[in-house]
């Protein structure tokens, strides 16, 4: 059968088995809404937290990137994974003791101001979209290439599916919805992995093959670094960015992962604060299955890439002529995904880096990199039509988790929380389910309508929630002292601070982004590190001129933190 036969197979399957999950599990109150009913046993909450961290940037963007930047790209597997570790060990258990159903709930409570909360609501919806128009995009991806339809049908369809069982779930129905997503998504990244691997390398484990030499004795990555340097592109192993800019961009990913409303709310379905810690240690080990796979896919990729465009002859690197480039390439370039213009009209693919001297005429998305890799390496149709599904569930499974996040923040922190809250739980359930139908159209037109790749936006949504949320949830832990006015100007202040910062950088001036420009060398990317430390600076200036907060405050934060 062909790859779209395969295709309509296996998302068949997959979208008719998160429906029925959805139907099965249909929230009937605003705690299965919200929460899950607070009753999620901790593997089953650990698997589909690992389906709402690990999105369409996880699946589709990292080992895409990574296969680009090299060495640069590992601040995606440090700052993500670290991040996550943080978030288990530093905010989930205390947060869940705490017992509410969000962050703007937190932090409205814990500053006793309902200006807090309308700053913490805001500040979830502006991540919140920022992120989930990066999954959109990955769903318009897949579908244009897979089902031979346009990325803006593509979205439109993705539209569909999460309305269905977001909408109509909530909570309940995402999380075990996700858990189904978790066990497509992981088979569907392992076995083209554990197929090249061997194919590579002979050895079936991907971990162990990256590290391994092919039939020629040969370590995989110098035979990667040599095909980079006879093509005029960066030693693969050599980084680019400078080592502070790596660590703010670092920072920023894992200070943004522990400070994510759509993660941390996940921490509410379990019954208790030790169950908690034990879903984020699950969580971290399913997670790890597919972050210690990824640097291995991208390095496969990167050279089964660079070796379908080139030959050698006579122990000569030679340009493949466009008549023979194969089936899988024609079908990336009709998506627009890949794009060949003959300049210099020889018929050859010159695929050229920066340091060569010739004209680069080959530019390829990022974002196809794992989709394309088992057409690449000759893989079995069914397996590119399995990670096509896996694709989708990555991105379908992060956007709901996102869509519900917006839906609680303006259902039930903003109308009954500051604006009504006479409201009835059936009332508020109903305006919390428009809400996420409103969210889901207006994040398609962001997934149609993208600001970057989808690894690229996605790490600004990580620089966002660092800048604004992380200190408030911090200091509002562990900190006794921290009043609402120190807490609202802080979260102000650092999100103004990095969401200006990115926008001058990515849309007003995107002809001066580049080092020389940026303030000390921090790309946009890593500039949420900065925004974090204003946070806390001014929270705690403004937090020490102001007065203290109630005792009752000041006990609650004491409580919260015995074990």
């Amino acid at each position: 059968m062909s790859v779209q036969t395969w295709t309509f197979i296996m998302v068949g399957l997959s979208f008719a088995l998160y429906i029925g999950v959805a139907i099965w599990s249909k929230a009937r109150s605003t705690g299965d809404f919200y929460v899950a009913g607070s009753n999620v046993h901790p593997i089953v909450n650990g698997m589909a937290t690992a389906a709402d961290w690990m999105s369409a940037a996880s699946f589709l963007s990292m080992a895409g990137l990574i296969s680009f930047m090299g060495r640069d790209g590992s601040v995606y597997l440090l700052g993500w994974t670290g991040g996550y570790v943080l978030l288990a060990l530093l905010l989930a258990p205390y947060l869940r003791k705490f017992g509410k159903y969000t962050v703007p709930d937190f932090v409205g409570d814990r500053y006793y101001s309902q200006l807090a909360r309308i700053v913490a609501v805001v500040c979830a919806v502006f991540v919140s979209f920022t992120y989930v128009s990066g999954q959109m995009q990955g769903v318009g991806i897949v579908l244009s290439r897979f089902l031979n339809v346009n990325v803006t049908l593509g979205v439109i369809i993705g539209i569909g599916i999460v309305f269905f069982y977001a909408v109509l779930g909530g909570m309940k129905g995402i999380t075990y919805t996700q858990v189904a997503q978790y066990c497509v998504l992981i088979f569907a990244y392992m076995v083209p992995a554990i197929f090249i691997s061997i194919l590579i390398t002979g050895n079936p484990i991907p971990q162990l093959g990256l590290g391994a030499t092919d039939e020629s004795g040969v370590y995989l990555l110098e035979r990667l670094n040599g095909l980079n340097e006879a093509l005029g592109f960066d030693r693969y192993t050599d980084g680019q960015k400078s080592t502070f800019d790596l660590f703010c961009f670092t920072a920023a990913l894992m200070l943004g992962t522990a400070g994510l409303p759509h993660v941390i709310i996940r921490f509410y379905t379990v019954r208790k604060a030790s169950e908690a810690r034990a879903s984020a240690g699950w969580a971290l080990l399913f997670i790890a299955l597919l972050y210690t796979t990824a640097p291995a896919v991208a390095i496969f990729a990167r050279t089964n890439l660079l070796e379908t465009v080139t030959y050698k002859q006579d122990g000569e690197l030679q340009d493949i002529r466009y008549d023979d480039v194969p089936e899988w390439f024609i079908n990336w370039e009709d998506t627009k995904l890949i794009t060949f213009i003959d300049l210099n009209e020889d018929g050859k693919i010159q695929y050229r880096g920066a340091k060569s001297d010739e004209t680069n005429e080959l530019t390829i998305n990022k974002d196809i990199m794992v989709l394309a890799n088992p057409e690449i390496a000759k893989l079995p149709n069914w397996i590119t039509a399995l990670v096509a599904a896996g694709g989708l569930a990555a991105a379908l499974s992060t956007a709901a988790g996102l869509l519900l996040v917006i839906s609680t923040a303006v259902a039930h922190d903003l109308l009954k929380g500051c604006i009504a809250p006479q409201l009835t739980e059936k009332q508020e359930l109903a305006a919390a389910r428009i809400a996420a139908g409103v969210a889901v159209c207006i994040a398609g037109y962001f997934g149609i309508n993208p600001p970057g790749f989808v690894g690229e936006v996605v790490a600004f949504a990580f620089g966002l929630a660092a800048s604004s949320f992380f200190p408030a949830i911090v200091m509002g832990i562990f900190t006794k002292r921290m009043n609402k006015a120190g807490a609202v100007a802080g979260m102000i202040a650092g999100i103004t601070f990095t969401a200006a910062y990115i926008i001058f950088f990515k849309f007003i001036k995107s002809d001066l982004d580049t080092p020389e420009f940026w303030l000390w060398g921090i790309s946009p990317e890593g500039i949420g590190t900065l925004g974090m430390v204003l946070n806390f600076i001014v929270a705690t200036i403004v937090s020490a001129f102001t007065a203290q907060p109630p005792a009752d405050v000041q006990a609650m934060v004491e409580e919260i933190r015995v074990p």
